[in-house]
């Protein structure tokens, strides 16, 4: 199994990249949110350069806020830099669309943004369409190496919808994906967009789980404090993302996860109790994501949805439950701990994790 490490996108913390490459990870995912984070692109090149084996990537890139040759020319920029050590990993955009209050790229634009990327990375001329008009582009000057397609640069697509897996098959050399209990289920969609174009899987396929982790000590229990402090951001990004699904789908109960189900009724009268208004409620739902836990949200941290969405146990268990992850399909795991945590989290998990799964 490959450990992965995922960032909060700070221009000064390529060093915990450097960090992680020094604890045995495997790759960096650098997300790209622009109303919260610093630009990952300029995060990356600074990780590269300080770096040599851990491959770095995004985690993930996002469509609505750039155009398609942008991205190609970007990540192909950072490939210049630590070649055959980049990939691009790419989704609709959940967190940098809905913080303008926005929705994600839909499924048949982000095919479309798909396809031009790919094949510009694979260095063809592809027809581009922007402000409705249609020419076919590719890359000059390579010769001259301003960026490098001549080192392949995998595309690792994030999907857990079904339309969003069938993109996958088209065009990923790699899935990442929040929810690691459905990839069995969810593989022959992948695998049904191979077949529409055509094509075939690479073998292996990498599958990859975002997620964090909390290594227990003998002892230690669910509701303590440490443990709600160090999965604490992610549980709430979780439940911040089953909210506007939820919302934005009806609104229906068998939306919900299990793991929160309990608390829903809670968790929406506390959304119902934030200062803005509904139209810019979206800036206060989303505050924190995946950097710290929200002053008052810690009563959603339970057991239940700590379980239900993050790596927690003993060494032992942890390892037991990747083992079984493996069997279902799982090629990785990104841990995404809350700033505060970062380097204890992943300094735990790669010292009493990672030892039993090699």
């Amino acid at each position: 199994m490959e450990f992965g490490v995922c960032v909060d996108t700070h221009i000064d913390k390529w060093d915990l990249i450097r960090y992680a490459e020094e604890l045995g990870y495997d790759r960096a995912w650098v997300p790209d949110s622009q109303m919260i984070w610093s630009d990952c692109y300029a995060t990356m090149a600074l990780a590269a350069q300080a770096t040599k084996r851990i491959k770095i990537g995004t985690g993930v890139s996002i469509p609505g806020t750039r155009i398609a040759p942008v991205t190609a020319h970007s990540i192909a920029t950072i490939n210049q830099i630590a070649p055959g050590r980049v990939f691009l990993g790419i989704g609709t955009g959940h967190t940098a669309m809905r913080v303008m209050g926005q929705h994600p790229m839909p499924l048949k634009e982000f095919r479309e943004y798909l396809r031009v990327v790919r094949a510009l990375l694979h260095g063809e001329a592809v027809e581009y369409t922007f402000g409705g008009v249609t020419r076919e582009i590719t890359f000059l000057h390579r010769d001259r190496h301003y960026i490098n397609l001549d080192t392949p640069i995998p595309i690792h697509v994030a999907a857990n919808g079904p339309k969003a897996c069938e993109a996958v098959g088209m065009y990923g050399d790699g899935w990442i994906t929040a929810g690691a209990e459905d990839i069995r289920k969810k593989l022959p969609l992948v695998e049904s967009g191979a077949r529409k174009i055509g094509r075939q899987l690479p073998q292996p396929f990498p599958i990859t789980v975002l997620t964090s982790a909390c290594v227990l000590r003998p002892g230690e229990k669910l509701t303590d404090e440490r443990v709600i402090l160090e999965t604490g951001s992610w549980v709430t990004a979780i439940l911040h993302f089953a909210y506007e699904i939820w919302n934005d789908l009806g609104r229906k109960d068998a939306l919900i996860p299990p793991f929160f189900r309990n608390d829903w009724g809670r968790y929406l009268e506390h959304v119902a109790s934030f200062s803005l208004p509904p139209e810019k409620r979206f800036r206060q739902i989303h505050d924190g994501h995946c950097t710290f836990l929200q002053t008052g949200e810690e009563v959603f941290v339970t057991p239940d949805a700590i379980r239900g969405t993050c790596l927690v146990g003993t060494p032992e268990e942890i390892a037991e439950q990747l083992r079984a992850k493996e069997r279902d399909g799982l090629g990785g795991i990104a841990l995404l701990p809350p700033a505060e945590y970062q380097r204890k989290v992943l300094r735990d998990f790669a010292e009493m994790v990672m030892p039993l799964m090699r």
